[in-house]
């Protein structure tokens, strides 16, 4: 089997698409968190600790990738952090410390991959519905919105040999959102087409998608996986 790095593996979306990929794939699973060493023991997988904003971690993640007995055939850009705030009450840290790891991380490790990956390989990375506008994610839009830019442009330099796409999920539970007071997690559900919250899973499933030959002639796009709610 081929080689999947995931960053951002230790728990939630991140996770589940470990779980999904290990199916078809050997994993080098990424976070900054020690609990990826108990998903990484879990799955049979690799494992390490690193920061994917700093020198250092990379260059402990490509290290990892050198070692590994397979070369690797997809990378998937899922770490990201959130710093909530009303644009008015937004301290100019959280706004750098977002767009710093969500864009930068993003742009640092497939930069140091991407030669990499084996040629009709994939890189997938992890944008948001909230790219579209939340209020209250000023910080954290701006950098999904420019995951998506970074997802097109990797598409054009690295094509044909690369396919670069992004998956942009809308409402997903997880420990954030399960902390939401009952009643703006239900307003929010209730604005969602599909009347309920997606789950990890689903987004694994359009990460494992995008990844595999079966799109094999997608580059470059961005899959809403949100219930129907991509507007407003």
């Amino acid at each position: 089997m081929s080689l999947a790095v995931v960053t951002g593996a230790a728990r939630g979306i991140g996770r589940a698409v470990a779980e999904r990929l290990a199916t078809r794939h050997s994993l080098l699973l990424v976070d900054m968190s020690p609990a990826v060493h108990e998903t990484a023991a879990r799955l049979g997988a690799a494992a390490v600790r690193a920061d994917v904003t700093e020198p250092e971690g990379i260059a402990a993640i490509v290290a990892a990738v050198d070692g590994a007995s397979e070369a690797p055939a997809l990378l998937v850009n899922n770490a990201g952090i959130t710093r909530d705030a009303l644009i008015h009450k937004m301290e100019e840290a959280d706004f750098r410390a977002v767009v710093r790891v969500n864009l930068g991380g993003t742009y640092a490790l497939t930069e140091a991959l991407a030669s990499r990956i084996v040629d009709g390989g994939s890189v997938v990375n992890l944008s948001s519905r909230a790219q579209l506008g939340n209020v209250g994610q000023f910080n954290y839009a701006v950098s999904k919105t420019g995951v998506v830019g970074c997802t097109r442009a990797f598409a054009l330099a690295h094509a044909p040999r690369l396919r670069v796409n992004a998956v942009a999920p809308g409402f997903v539970e997880s420990e954030m959102t399960g902390a939401m007071p009952a009643h703006v997690r239900e307003r929010v559900v209730n604005g969602v087409p599909l009347s309920r919250a997606g789950q990890p899973q689903d987004i694994a499933e359009a990460v494992a998608w995008l990844g595999s030959k079966e799109a094999g002639y997608v580059t470059g796009q961005v899959l809403y996986v949100c219930g129907g709610r991509s507007f407003g």
